[in-house]
């Protein structure tokens, strides 16, 4: 079993940055493809970014690309969504996500854990 926990979610005002912090409690976290996903009131989860435990490959949704990076500390077991230039419209739940496979993929349904979510806030 693999236990998420997320940190470093909060209310900012657009143009502002954010840091998201999820720890994985599962000692061999570099076997897992890890992603961040979100979900705002009314609409479905959606893919943010993912990382790849093959070659250590970025992945983001076009929405963040440039202004979001994904990255990971294995020592720390920890993953991280460093988010930048934020906006009204990236207001949602971030959810850190666990996929037990070699290839990253942007589908909610390819992971098999998830954390319990930290709230994201954007005022303009």
């Amino acid at each position: 079993q693999v236990q998420l926990v997320e940190s470093g979610g909060g209310l900012v005002q657009a143009g502002g940055s954010l840091r998201l912090s999820c720890v994985v409690s599962r000692r061999t976290f570099s076997s897992y493809v890890m992603g961040w996903f979100r979900q705002a009131p009314g609409k479905e989860r959606e893919f943010v970014a993912a990382i790849s435990e093959t070659d250590g490959g970025t992945h983001y949704a076009e929405s963040v690309k440039g202004r979001f990076a994904i990255s990971r500390d294995v020592a720390k077991n920890t993953v991280y969504l460093q988010m930048n230039s934020l906006k009204p419209e990236d207001t949602a739940v971030y959810y850190c996500a666990a996929r037990n496979g070699p290839t990253a993929t942007r589908s909610p349904l390819a992971y098999d854990f998830w954390g319990q979510g930290t709230q994201v806030t954007v005022s303009s």
